[in-house]
């Protein structure tokens, strides 16, 4: 080998061999000693109503009986001409004179000698508050609480009714209109049996760990005389809506009018002068101007539960839709052949003619929607959708199930 080429070999060598011993003594006299960092804490500032209150004073209390915001606020210094400034103020969001008994409110002072009041906050509902601004500028705003939702499951047992299942359970008694509601077309509650069940998977909100109420019931396995009822809960198109195992909807749909009409001559309202009586009374219904004979159609499938006739309402044919569900045709000139109580109608059967039987000033037709008994505006009854699960949705609607059937 060339003398010279060993002789820069040996140096590269040499020069690398340098470099390593002065890397690792430089590693090991600079590396920091961890042991001895101790970890800033970050400052998390208290807050409540969206209120920086750690150099605050916060009095909590609850709205008296007849007490005014003025009784409230002088107690803690505040002059009359501000109060009649925040009142004023507030009216955009909050009536000040709508202050309920025994609702909570907190009083937010300076934390010195002067104990100076700087907000007053009136929680409104359980998840909403309207908050005074007392500093240099006065102003009024509302706000919301956070919400936070837990998944509950519950299984009962009918003994009498689902109302006091739901008791015996020590559950939401709503929690009966929902199901109630989910089955109103394939269970009539008003026939439930001894020893029918129910397992149910069902959100509940949350506000500061106290429950303020019901979300969304995601799924219901309800036995009734042997036979297994499912509803799954599932969002598409942005709507969400009940479904059962095979993905067909638990909801059907009425009718938009029971018949063909020339006008509405009277909306529903809780004080119409009447046409006859001329005094003000409650009109529960919608009148549909028709000719004598107009044919009138049942507005969805159900059973005729009542014919009969009144001074006022004349003849009168009353459809039983489902257990919520139930329709009133008022002023009839007759029935239908062959309808009759007891009988099963579909969607649009004819099932009597318009007349002006009754107190009235013509020929209509008056129909009446009761939902769990309680008379509803027909014209905002709202026909739910009947569509299936979407066969692009089939695939997550499956999977969904899936893990929620084994529950219930």
């Amino acid at each position: 080998m060339n003398k010279r080429l060993v002789e820069i070999l040996v140096l590269v060598v040499i020069t690398f061999g340098i470099l390593f011993f002065i890397d690792a003594w430089y590693r090991m006299t600079h590396t920091e000693d961890k042991s001895d960092l101790t970890e800033i804490p970050v400052y998390e500032p208290e807050m409540e109503y969206g209120i920086v209150v750690d150099s605050l004073v916060v009095y909590r209390d609850k709205v008296k009986r007849n007490q005014f915001l003025s009784e409230i606020l002088v107690k803690y210094g505040v002059s009359y001409a501000d109060i009649d400034l925040a009142a004023r103020r507030a009216k955009p969001v909050f009536d000040v004179r709508h202050l309920k008994r025994n609702r909570n409110y907190s009083v937010l002072c300076k934390n010195d000698s002067s104990n100076q009041i700087q907000y007053f906050v009136y929680e409104a509902t359980p998840t909403s508050y309207v908050v005074f601004d007392l500093r240099d500028s006065i102003h009024v705003h509302k706000g919301e609480k956070e919400i936070t939702t837990q998944v509950n499951q519950l299984h009962g047992k009918i003994t009498s009714s689902l109302w006091n299942a739901m008791v015996e359970a020590e559950a939401d008694p709503n929690l009966a209109n929902e199901l109630s509601e989910i089955f109103a077309w394939t269970i009539d509650f008003f026939g439930l049996q001894k020893n029918d069940s129910f397992n149910v998977v069902f959100e509940e909100l949350y506000v500061d760990e106290q429950k303020v109420g019901l979300g969304n019931v995601l799924a219901v396995r309800f036995n009734h005389v042997g036979d297994n009822h499912y509803a799954f809960y599932f969002v598409q198109d942005s709507v969400g809506d009940y479904f059962d195992e095979e993905g067909n909807s638990l909801r059907r749909a009425f009718l938009k009018a029971p018949l063909t009409y020339k006008r509405i001559s009277s909306r529903y309202s809780h004080s119409r002068l009447h046409p006859v009586l001329k005094y003000r009374r409650p009109h529960l219904g919608v009148d549909y101007a028709a000719a004598v004979g107009t044919p009138v159609h049942t507005v969805g499938d159900g059973v005729v539960e009542r014919i009969y006739r009144t001074r006022e309402g004349g003849k009168q044919i009353q459809i039983k839709h489902n257990g919520t569900y139930t329709t009133k045709y008022l002023h009839l000139s007759g029935y239908a052949k062959g309808i009759k109580v007891g009988k099963k109608v579909k969607q649009g059967d004819v099932i009597a003619y318009v007349g002006a039987t009754g107190l009235v000033t013509g020929p209509h037709l008056d129909f009446r929607f009761y939902r769990n008994g309680e008379a509803i505006d027909p014209l905002k009854v709202k026909s739910p959708s009947v569509k299936p699960v979407d066969s692009l949705n089939l695939k997550r609607y499956k999977l969904l199930i899936d893990s929620l059937i084994n529950e219930i």
